[in-house]
This record gives structure tokens, C-alpha cells and sequence, in this order.
């Protein structure tokens, strides 16, 4: 029983290796190249109650190094009960900026899917950009995703990171995202692409519509940017993109509270339940069993055999060896920044972080810009 026990985790722990190992080769495979692209754009920016950043997400985005003449930025608002709309409309002085309302949409689900899909069907580019109303943008930001599209690029997914914090929780909050925005890389990068941010997405319109858009996603609360970009590589033979250009980045703020990342990590791993890929799904079982196994072989070692005290140690190690390089690279490509002072902390906390909201994503619904969204 033992030796079966020992067999078992190693084989979790080298499925999770080669999972880290083809992020890493991914993050080798991207091209930095820029392609000259002379089409108009569309940034549609979602909205619901965001009147204490939506102001400087207008400016940052009026204010990019790119032609005026070839973008528009639309702004939808979905039943926003504060001042937003009032400041946008006392600060929209520029003919390319729209202002449109989500109205009549009674769904318990899919809230912020009706939103891009009604921005999508009133904007004038082929290619559509989305991006959150909480976020800011470098002058760049805007040249560089659009720069990133090739003849036969459908989809391009862009970097994202939390702002600097002084707090612990801030910090933890900051590595673990940039390993999520990582790993969303090299993932695309190796030509397996799962994970992507709505905050910083792009594609092209007509292959949105082609390959059926929301349509079949309306259902859901979440995952409209992920579940996209999945469609789009299991049913077309187009390109899809990772900017790996630090210009591209676009920053957000991390969640105040632990109630809120939770909430927020736990509508993000429901998405999951959704995936039509059965080996992708196969795969993630095998990457939660292998956070599970951790905490097996510590209850294991304590109680009853100290052998898995050693096997714990040496599935630690190389779990905190591999994503340290993984890491490192990500973030001195995208980011420029060296690993913060709490990324072995980050890694212990991580474990039971991974456990509960893998968890909590399989029950409940959740609350998300003061609406309680159905599962």
C-alpha cells in the first residue's frame, strides 16, 4: 500500500513537472515581433457602479501614442446605480468616445457577456478590444496588442498586473496573479491555450461571429474571454497571440479583502467546469490532485508512516524549483521587476488557496459588482 502511495504522488508530481516545464517552453517560443496593421479598432470597456476609476481608465486610453482617426473606444454600462455615467458624460469631450446602456437584459448570468457582445454589435473595427473599467494603460498599450496581429491572427491575449502594494496581503496577491498571467503565456506560447484575461484580450470580429461568439456561453458567469479564445483554437486553424511586450501591460488593483479574492477566485475556477476540451480537463483534475497529494503526504507522514515526510520534501522542492525559474523568466520579460521577498511564503499559502477554490468553484453562486450571479 505504501509502495502504491509513493508510486502515485510521484506520478502527480512528474505530470505537474512537465505541465511547469512546457509553461517555461512556452515563454521561449514567443516572438516579439511587431507587424504594421492599419485597421480600425474598437476598445469596448463593460462597466457596472465603477465611478471611482472609470475616469482615469477614459484617460488612459484618450491618451495613447496611436491615431485618433483609428479607434474608438466604447463604454457600456450594465445597470451601474452610482455616478459613473455622470462622469463619463461630463468627460467624454472627444468624438470617438461612445457611450452606450445595457438595457432590458434580465438574465441572472452572462451579464458582462451581454455587455462586450452589445459594444461588439456597435463598433465600427475589425478588430475588437476588452478591457476592464478598473484599469489603466501605457501610451503604448494600444499600438503594441494591435501590433501583435498577423494575416492569420484571430486572438490576442495581453499582460495584466496588479498595482504596487505596501501589505503583505498585496504582495502575495501581486506574485500569485503575475504567475497566473504567466502561465496563461507559456501555455499560448507552446500552442495550448487555456488561460487569458479579459482585461487585456483583442480578436478579430468576423471570426468572433464565426465561430458562434457568446452565444453558447450566455449561460455562464464567467469565462467569456477564456472560453472564447478556446473556441477559436479548437474550430479554426487562425493564429492565436500572446503580447510579450512590457508596453502592452495593463494594471489593475488587487482585492481589498480576503472575502473578495475568494469570491473573485472562485468565479474564476467555475469557468473550469465549462472547458469542452475532455484531455484539458483531464489534465486539471491531475493538477488539483497533485496539490491534494501535498497535503496527503503531510497528514501521511504525521500519522502514519514518516517515509512521506521525504517524499513531501522532495515533491516541495522541485514544485518550488520549477515555478521559481518559470516565474523569474515571466517576470523579467513582461514585468522587469525581480521575485518579491514573498514568494516562499506565496508558495506555502498557495496549496490550500488552490485546494478551496477549486472547491468552492463547484458550488453557490457568487457576487460580483454588487449582483448576485447565479452559477
Amino acid at each position: 500500500m505504501i509502495d502504491l502511495l509513493i508510486v502515485f504522488f510521484i506520478l502527480l508530481m512528474l505530470h505537474y513537472s512537465y505541465f511547469i516545464f512546457s509553461v517555461y517552453r512556452g515563454l521561449n517560443k514567443i516572438s516579439n515581433k511587431e507587424n504594421i496593421v492599419d485597421k480600425f479598432v474598437s476598445v469596448i470597456i463593460p462597466f457596472r457602479n465603477e465611478e471611482k476609476n472609470i475616469i482615469k481608465c477614459l484617460k488612459s486610453i484618450e491618451e495613447q501614442e496611436y491615431d485618433k482617426n483609428k479607434y474608438e473606444i466604447i463604454f457600456v454600462d450594465d445597470g451601474s446605480s452610482d455616478r459613473s455615467i455622470d462622469l463619463l458624460n461630463e468627460n467624454i469631450l472627444t468624438a470617438n468616445v461612445h457611450l452606450l446602456s445595457l438595457n432590458n437584459f434580465e438574465g441572472k448570468r452572462g451579464h458582462k457577456k451581454a455587455a462586450v457582445k452589445f459594444g461588439i454589435e456597435n463598433a465600427k473595427g475589425e478588430i475588437i478590444i476588452t478591457t476592464d473599467a478598473d484599469c489603466t494603460h501605457g501610451k503604448e498599450w494600444l499600438k503594441s496588442i494591435v501590433s501583435s496581429f498577423s494575416g492569420n491572427t484571430a486572438f490576442v491575449s495581453g499582460p495584466v498586473e496588479f498595482y504596487n502594494s505596501d501589505s503583505l496581503f498585496g504582495k502575495l496577491q501581486k506574485l500569485e496573479f503575475a504567475g497566473l498571467i504567466i502561465t496563461g503565456a507559456g501555455l499560448i506560447g507552446n500552442k495550448t491555450p487555456i488561460i487569458c484575461n479579459g482585461a487585456n484580450s483583442a480578436f478579430r470580429k468576423h471570426i468572433f461571429y464565426e465561430v458562434g461568439g457568446y452565444d453558447d456561453l450566455m449561460n455562464l458567469s464567467s469565462g467569456e474571454d477564456e472560453l472564447l479564445m478556446q473556441k477559436i483554437a479548437s474550430k479554426t486553424n487562425y493564429d492565436i497571440k500572446f503580447c510579450m511586450n512590457r508596453k502592452a501591460v495593463v494594471k489593475t488593483a488587487p482585492m481589498s479583502s480576503l472575502k473578495e479574492f475568494l469570491n473573485q477566485r472562485k468565479r474564476w475556477a467555475s469557468k473550469g467546469l465549462y472547458y469542452k476540451n475532455k484531455l484539458l480537463i483531464i489534465k486539471l483534475i491531475l493538477i488539483f490532485l497533485f496539490y491534494l497529494s501535498i497535503i496527503a503526504q503531510i497528514l501521511l507522514g504525521v500519522f502514519y508512516n514518516e517515509i512521506f515526510l521525504y517524499t513531501l520534501l522532495f515533491t516541495m522542492l522541485v514544485k518550488i524549483t520549477s515555478e521559481y525559474f518559470v516565474l523569474k523568466k515571466g517576470i523579467s520579460l513582461l514585468f522587469d521587476k525581480s521575485i518579491n521577498n514573498v514568494f516562499l511564503l506565496a508558495e506555502i499559502m498557495q496549496i490550500p488557496y488552490i485546494i478551496l477554490s477549486g472547491l468552492m468553484g463547484l458550488f453557490g453562486n457568487f457576487r460580483w459588482k454588487e449582483r448576485e450571479l447565479e452559477r
